[in-house]
């Protein structure tokens, strides 16, 4: 199905497909289960908004219960995820507004934004290819990563991105120390905690559970493993 024909999307419609394209991209699957652990939302809520979105043309469904994009679908998310992230890495570069401030900024500013100003907040962040969570503007351009808590003691690793974005997190992880781009040696690992020793010198503790949404490239490397739905919380604030 094309996105002729389709009435442009509500702001609670955004939301859900921006939603859906993260688990998407963090390799989870595409579910209404799925769906309300990560935006913290119950299952009835959750159902409406799907039923609104299938006979809207955005998703269809699956005999699985299992939920894919439409092609106006899938343009749709994609559009509204990197305008997301396009706002993060202006605020943050531009503004000097710190990352840890700039998730909940961008919610707000994403739905109305023409694409004259797209382009001119492309323009603005010059090469930058992430949001300053490490998230990738692009489509398409996620790099592999593991979780931190994952990463045996003594491996080499390079913090790629934070993958649960809710704002009480971001304040912890900013507070930290820890910044996407990072290197440094993991020198400690339990059931309580993990320490990272940055190249700069720094010593980053930080929870297992909060290590757990940090996503690393590691050497050695332990097995790939997704993130749970309720690690990767995405917030809501429409369609409740």
């Amino acid at each position: 199905m094309s996105g002729e024909g389709i009435a442009p999307a509500t702001v609670a419609e955004e939301e859900y497909l921006q939603s859906l394209f993260w688990l998407q991209e963090a390799g989870l699957g595409m579910t209404g289960a799925n769906l309300a652990r990560a935006m913290q939302l119950s299952a009835p809520t959750v159902h409406e908004m799907i039923g609104r979105l299938e006979r809207d043309g955005y998703i269809t469904r699956a005999g699985d219960r299992s939920i894919s994009f439409t092609p106006s679908g899938s343009e749709h998310a994609e559009g509204i995820v990197r305008r997301h992230r396009l706002i993060e890495r202006f605020l943050t570069d531009v503004l000097a507004i710190p990352w840890d401030e700039v998730h909940e900024e961008a919610e707000r500013l994403e739905h109305a934004m023409s694409p004259v100003l797209e382009e001119r907040m492309l323009a603005a962040i010059g090469d930058a290819r992430t949001c300053p969570h490490g998230h990738p503007l692009v489509a398409g351009a996620r790099l592999a990563g593991v979780p931190l808590a994952d990463v045996e003691p003594g491996a080499s690793v390079r913090i790629l991105r934070f993958e649960n974005e809710a704002e009480d997190l971001l304040h912890y992880l900013k507070a930290s120390g820890i910044e996407p781009g990072q290197e440094g040696t993991l020198a400690e690992s339990n059931g309580e905690e993990v320490v990272l020793q940055a190249a700069g010198g720094a010593r980053i503790l930080l929870t297992r559970s909060v290590a757990e949404t940090v996503s690393v490239i590691a050497d050695p490397s332990p097995p790939p493993r997704t993130a749970l739905p309720e690690q990767l919380v995405l917030g809501q604030r429409y369609g409740r």
